[in-house]
C-alpha cells in the first residue's frame, strides 16, 4: 500500500478500503497508548452488552464458530485468526444486529459523530474473508436489521448471497 499511488485526491470521494482500517488501527494504538481492541471493548462492546463479539477468533469457543469453506481450499477455515483491524473481529448474528441498530439509531454515537457517520456510510456493511461472507444492513424504512452469514466463498457466492438478501428485504417490505 505504501508504494502505490492514491486512487483519487484527498476529499474528492470515498471508497471502502481495508487499508483504511489498518491505518486507523495503528493511529488509535499510538494515540491511545494501548490496543484499539481494548478501546472497542470498553467503549462499544460492553456498553451495548455484546457478549458474543471477540477481537480474535481464538477468544471464541471453537464449537460456536461456523465452519468456513473456500472453493480454492479443501479444509475448514474456521481456525484462521485474521489479526488485523478490519479482519479480526468475530461476532454472533445477534450481536451484529444490536451493533448495527445502535450505530444507525443514534444510541451509539454523539450527534456530531452520527452526522459524520450518516454522511459517509450507508446503513450496513458487507465483509469477506476466505471461507466467509456477510451482509449486515439496517433498513430505515422498515426499521429492520438483516444479518446474513454465509460460510463459503468462491464461485458466485457474492452474487447469490446478495440476491438472497434482496429477496429477504422484498418479503419483509411486503409484510
Amino acid at each position: 500500500m505504501l508504494d502505490k499511488p492514491a486512487v483519487f485526491k484527498p476529499d474528492a470521494r470515498y471508497k471502502y478500503s481495508n487499508t483504511n482500517y489498518l491505518l486507523i488501527g495503528r493511529i488509535l494504538d499510538k494515540t491511545l497508548g494501548y490496543s484499539h481492541q481494548q478501546y472497542i471493548e470498553s467503549e462499544i462492546l460492553s456498553p451495548l452488552g455484546l457478549t458474543n463479539t471477540y477481537s480474535l477468533l481464538s477468544q471464541a469457543e471453537r464449537e460456536d464458530v461456523a465452519s468456513g469453506y473456500w472453493s480454492k481450499y479443501d479444509d475448514d477455515l474456521k481456525d484462521l485468526d485474521f489479526v488485523i483491524p478490519g479482519g479480526s473481529m468475530v461476532a454472533s448474528a445477534q450481536d451484529v444486529g444490536v451493533f448495527l441498530r445502535a450505530l444507525n439509531d443514534g444510541s451509539l454515537l454523539t450527534d456530531d459523530e452520527q452526522a459524520v457517520y450518516s454522511s459517509i456510510y450507508e446503513y450496513g456493511h458487507t465483509g469477506w474473508l476466505p471461507g466467509y461472507y456477510s451482509i449486515a444492513r439496517y433498513y430505515e424504512d422498515i426499521d429492520t436489521v438483516v444479518v446474513q452469514f454465509v460460510s463459503t466463498t468462491g464461485g458466485n457466492t457474492l452474487g447469490i448471497s446478495n440476491a438472497v438478501n434482496n429477496r429477504i428485504i422484498k418479503i419483509l417490505r411486503r409484510q
